[in-house]
Formats: C-alpha cells, sequence, structure tokens
C-alpha cells in the first residue's frame, strides 16, 4: 500500500511520516495473511446462512412473549452452524460479555462445585460474578481457584492438572488479553488446555470467554473441544451492525441451562421477543468476517507504528493474531489521556468530548475510555481505553475500517510528539 503522507498529511511532522511510511510497509505481508483468513470465514459463515435457509420473513420483529419467533429460531441456528455447535442461545436480552459469560457459568456450575481459572485473573468485570457481590457465585457456594500463567504469559498445563480437584466442575480459559500484558490465547492454544483438562477429567466442563476473539482465526473454541463458548454481539459477531446482545453456542444441555438462566426454568429460550427484528443480528454476522479483518489489519499498522516510536507493544506488528486487541504501553498517566483524548478527536461519533477516568462497575481502578462509536461501548468500533495504572497501557481495539485506525493512529502519536511524550 504505497501511500504518500507528506502529500496526504503535510502538517504531520516528518517523523511520524517517515514512520507510518514504514509501518505500512512493514505490516503488508501480514494484512495478506489475515485477508486470508477473512475470506476462509466469510466462506464459512455464508454456508451457514444458505444451509440453514434464512429467507426476508426471518427479520421481522416479535413482541410480547416472542413465542414461535421463526427469525430468532434460525439466528440461533446460523450461530450454531457458524461455530459447529449443537445449539446456540443469541438474545438482544444479554446485555454484555461479561453477561453472557455469567450465564454460561451458572449453566455449568451448581452448589458446591468449584471453578478453576486455566489461565490465571480474568478480566476486571467478571471478578464480581465469580466472588464479593450479590448474585455471585460464592453466594451459591462455588469455589473459585486460579491457575497462574506460565512466565512467559502461556497456560501452565501441568500445574492446571494438578489443580483439578474432585470438586472442580468446570474450568474457564479467557481467550484475550483484557487488560493485561500477557499473550492472548490462540485457538489452539485454548485446545491444548481443554485437552489438558479432558486428560484428567473428561468430565470437567472447558468454558471460553470468547470475546474479541471471533472470525479472528479459521476455527473458534468449540471446533476444538470446549463444551461452551461465550461472547457479545457489540464485540466482533454483531459486525458493528447490531446495536446489544449477547450468545452462548455450545453443548445443548448447557445452552438450555444458560437460556432457563435468562428468563426461567420451564420457559427457557422458548421466550424473548425482538422488538426491533433481527435484520441488524444476521447482517452484522454476515458482514463480521470482513469488520474483524479489518480492525485486525489496524491493529497490525498500529503495533508497527509505534513500536517505530519507540513505544512497547503487546502484540507486536508480525505477530499472528487471535484478537482484535492492540497494547500500547505508554509509560505514564499523562500520556495515556493525552492518547486517549487524541482518539476521542478521530471518532465519528462525539469528536467533540474529553474523555476522563472515571469507577466503572466492576473495576477496581479508574478507567478512561475514548470510544466515539455508533453504538455505545462497542468494540468492534475503534476505541482505546484502559484501567489507569502502571505501566499505563492503552488498549487500543476495533475499527470498522483500517483507515479510521490508521487516521486515529496519526492523531493520537500527533498529540503525543506535540506534547513531548513520545521516546527519543
Amino acid at each position: 500500500m504505497a501511500l504518500d503522507f507528506a502529500q496526504l498529511f503535510p502538517d504531520l511532522p516528518e517523523r511520524l511520516r517517515t514512520a507510518a511510511a514504514a509501518a505500512l510497509a512493514d505490516v503488508a505481508p501480514h494484512w495478506e495473511r489475515v485477508e486470508a483468513i477473512a475470506l476462509r470465514n466469510q466462506a464459512k459463515v455464508l454456508r451457514a446462512f444458505q444451509e440453514a435457509g434464512v429467507a426476508e420473513h426471518h427479520f421481522a420483529p416479535s413482541s410480547g412473549y416472542g413465542l414461535d419467533d421463526p427469525g430468532r429460531e434460525k439466528l440461533e441456528e446460523v450461530y450454531a452452524r457458524v461455530f459447529r455447535a449443537e445449539a446456540a442461545l443469541v438474545r438482544w436480552q444479554i446485555a454484555s460479555g461479561t453477561h453472557a459469560i455469567a450465564l454460561g457459568l451458572f449453566a455449568a456450575l451448581r452448589p458446591g462445585d468449584e471453578l478453576v481459572a486455566a489461565v490465571g485473573t480474568p478480566y476486571d468485570s467478571l471478578h464480581p460474578v465469580l466472588r464479593g457481590a450479590p448474585g455471585s457465585l460464592a453466594e451459591w457456594g462455588v469455589a473459585y481457584r486460579e491457575v497462574p500463567l506460565r512466565p512467559d504469559g502461556r497456560p501452565d498445563l501441568e500445574a492446571l492438572r494438578a489443580a483439578l480437584s474432585p470438586r472442580t466442575r468446570a474450568v474457564l480459559i479467557q481467550r484475550s488479553r483484557g487488560y493485561s500484558l500477557r499473550p492472548s490465547l490462540t485457538v489452539a492454544e485454548v485446545g491444548e488446555v481443554v485437552a489438558a483438562v479432558k486428560s484428567v477429567r473428561p468430565d470437567v466442563l472447558c468454558l471460553v470467554d470468547n470475546c474479541y476473539g471471533e472470525f479472528a482465526e479459521e476455527q473458534e473454541p468449540t471446533e476444538v473441544g470446549a463444551d461452551l463458548c461465550m461472547g457479545s454481539l457489540i464485540k466482533n459477531p454483531g459486525g458493528g451492525l447490531a446495536p446489544t446482545g449477547g450468545y452462548v453456542v455450545g453443548r445443548r444441555e448447557l445452552v438450555e441451562r444458560a437460556a432457563a438462566r435468562l428468563t426461567a426454568p420451564g420457559i427457557a429460550g422458548e421466550v424473548g421477543a425482538a422488538p426491533w427484528g433481527h435484520r441488524l443480528l444476521f447482517q452484522g454476522l454476515f458482514l463480521a468476517p470482513h469488520v474483524v479483518a479489518e480492525a485486525i489489519c489496524g491493529a497490525h499498522f498500529t503495533a508497527a507504528f509505534f513500536e517505530r516510536l519507540g513505544l512497547r507493544v503487546r502484540p507486536r506488528y508480525d505477530e499472528p493474531r487471535t484478537d482484535l486487541i492492540q497494547a500500547v504501553e505508554l509509560g505514564s498517566e499523562e500520556a495515556m489521556l493525552a492518547f486517549c483524548r487524541a482518539v476521542q478527536r478521530a471518532s465519528p461519533v462525539g469528536a467533540h468530548l474529553t474523555p476522563v477516568p472515571e469507577q466503572m462497575a466492576g473495576y477496581a481502578d479508574p478507567v478512561i475510555m475514548a470510544a466515539g462509536t455508533f453504538v455505545q461501548g462497542s468494540s468492534i468500533e475503534l476505541s482505546a481505553d484502559g484501567p489507569v495504572r502502571p505501566p499505563y497501557a492503552v488498549y487500543f481495539q476495533g475499527g470498522l475500517t483500517r483507515q479510521h485506525v490508521i487516521l486515529a493512529a496519526l492523531q493520537a502519536a500527533a498529540e503525543l510528539h506535540a506534547q513531548g511524550m513520545l521516546p527519543g
């Protein structure tokens, strides 16, 4: 991709133009790999739509109880086909990724059981679900333990096998790095974790927090042995069109239990109206392989660009991707705030607003979030956020187009440069 940054952005400092041009050259072969994955995933999604027989009447809204809603049933069939799973629960009523994960946990666990986190401490917002908050698993008498990662940030399979006890009923596997600097898991690594658990205890359920990971690779965790997979529709699988919602896919009996938790026992998945209809969820899923690829191409550029400017990035630009998240370590609170303010100014919505850190439910530290998105909180759209704590890393993720990611990265770098916050 040969671009004349001097002509396109004459006011951009020469150092930034040079770094951006070099970054584009760095990432070109990696963009080709991402586009090949997107093509295969698009074929998989297209085939699922065709095999399920999706038709225009499946987009129609429903009201009240939502009984006998053919669109809802067809959407869940398509999701099950895409994920190579027995069943799926895909609902507007699932409020977030944390909500979807909680549904999966409560589906799998019963009082007296034990849950083991296989890859260290989970994402901040899940902590109240596990212990302490009203309605948590702890109130059910569910024990909880964590298996720390190895020093290289990879799963410690030997320690995990040793950690399984007669009381262990489920293992939680978080695919994404979340607000941490450990590597995200590849689908192959998820499969290795599942295989390690099943080699000792075939009856233990393996549950995967799949947020940020859908369509980043050619397979999903349910294709490598996971019993249940959970995620948000305002992340990858919503394709930037889903205005809300979440999903749970996997073994039929576990999906049915999750549905009963969402609504009520005896009702389960038989109810749940869709007053806005289902078109946005179908269309968003269809677009998701392409949109995810755009976001990942943007992440490759971001990594190459900021590394050339002297900042530490995780993952590096030449590492294969298994999720959307690009961490950029800024080293100070001032640089973190400046970066997020610049990304907000580069947004299509709310560009005039100034993000500030604040306490958020489920987080121990104040969180700053630049997110000028069409859908509130949408992580498939471009955002930059993170807890304000050392090493002051911004998690730069999403992007409906790679061009928007590039523009936002340039604006963030220009702000850091203007304030003398770039190394060198």
